[in-house]
C-alpha cells in the first residue's frame, strides 16, 4: 500500500484565490449591467459549485 503525497504549497493559496474572485463577483455586479451582470452570475455560480463540489467530496 502506498501513502498518499502531503499537499506542496501554502494552506491559504486556495481560500486567497476564493477571496479574489469572490472581490472580483461584487465588484462587477456593482458595476454595471449587461456584461457585468453576467460575469458576477458566472462567478457566483462557480463558487457554488466549488462548495458543492467540495461537500460531495469530503471523507468523513
Amino acid at each position: 500500500m502506498s501513502r498518499p503525497t502531503p499537499p506542496t504549497g501554502s494552506p491559504f493559496t486556495a481560500p486567497a484565490w476564493i477571496a479574489v474572485i469572490s472581490v472580483v463577483g461584487l465588484v462587477s455586479a456593482l458595476l454595471g449591467n449587461g456584461v457585468y451582470d453576467v460575469v458576477s452570475w458566472v462567478v457566483f455560480a462557480g463558487l457554488i459549485g466549488l462548495v458543492v463540489q467540495a461537500w460531495v467530496k469530503r471523507t468523513r
